[in-house]
């Protein structure tokens, strides 16, 4: 008797026709690694397409790494509209950013929501600020008290005279028109360029005279020693 294969031996036969050799191929895996594993059958390609060869593991080319996410070279800030940011404040968060490798998104949106709490802080205490200049002024010893509105009206024929239409506007835009040192200084100068004023001691004649120039009113105010 031949002696039997070990795929031979690995199948039971029981009289029946002898399989194909893909079958005893599977049957033998089966009967070495259990039902768990098949071996399946090879497909040659067809006439018209090409085998595909696959390259070793070692062979295959690696993905690129992608560029780690992180601070970039330049940060690019958007202010809210008709807004500007402070350069200083911008430049120190910018340090801020970069030693923390914020993207430019992340630091963009820390920006975005602290914006406007930032804003609303430095507005009130400009309004505090303002509304402390106004009681300054209004409790003034020299042109404050009773008498506050006639002096004020003194003050503003000083600015209506000498004062340019940017300068109302930068002192309506940034409150310095409450400041009670600036509104000293124009009442001064109104009370030297009045009607009724004396210019360097002299008496008045009475007669009506027209504005003073601002040397005029800048000798009344300050008259010379020599």
């Amino acid at each position: 008797m031949s002696e039997t294969t070990m795929m031979e031996a690995a199948t039971p036969n029981n009289g029946a026709p002898t399989s194909s050799a893909p079958d005893k191929t599977a049957a033998t895996a089966e009967a070495l690694y259990g039902n768990g594993q098949k071996v399946s059958e090879s497909k040659a390609p067809p006439a018209d397409e090409p085998a595909k060869v696959e390259a070793p593991v070692g062979d295959k080319t690696e993905a690129k790494a992608e560029k780690p996410v992180g601070a970039p070279e330049k940060y690019e800030f958007k202010a809210p509209e008709g807004r500007e940011f402070d350069s200083e404040v911008i430049t120190n968060f910018t340090e801020v950013a970069k030693e923390l490798n914020l993207t430019n998104d992340a630091a963009q949106k820390i920006l975005d929501r602290m914006g406007p709490t930032l804003a609303s802080r430095q507005e009130s205490q400009v309004k505090a600020l303002r509304q402390e200049w106004v009681a300054s002024s209004k409790a003034d010893a020299e042109f404050g008290g009773e008498k506050l509105a006639s002096n004020l009206a003194t003050a503003k024929k000083a600015l209506d005279t000498f004062g340019s239409a940017e300068l109302r506007t930068l002192l309506n835009t940034s409150g310095l028109g409450d400041h009670p040192e600036l509104i000293r200084f124009m009442y001064r100068a109104g009370k030297a360029i009045s009607e009724d004023s004396f210019v360097g001691g002299a008496p008045t004649t009475g007669k009506t005279r027209g504005p003073m120039t601002f040397d005029d009113a800048a000798n009344a105010l300050y008259p010379s020693t020599s």
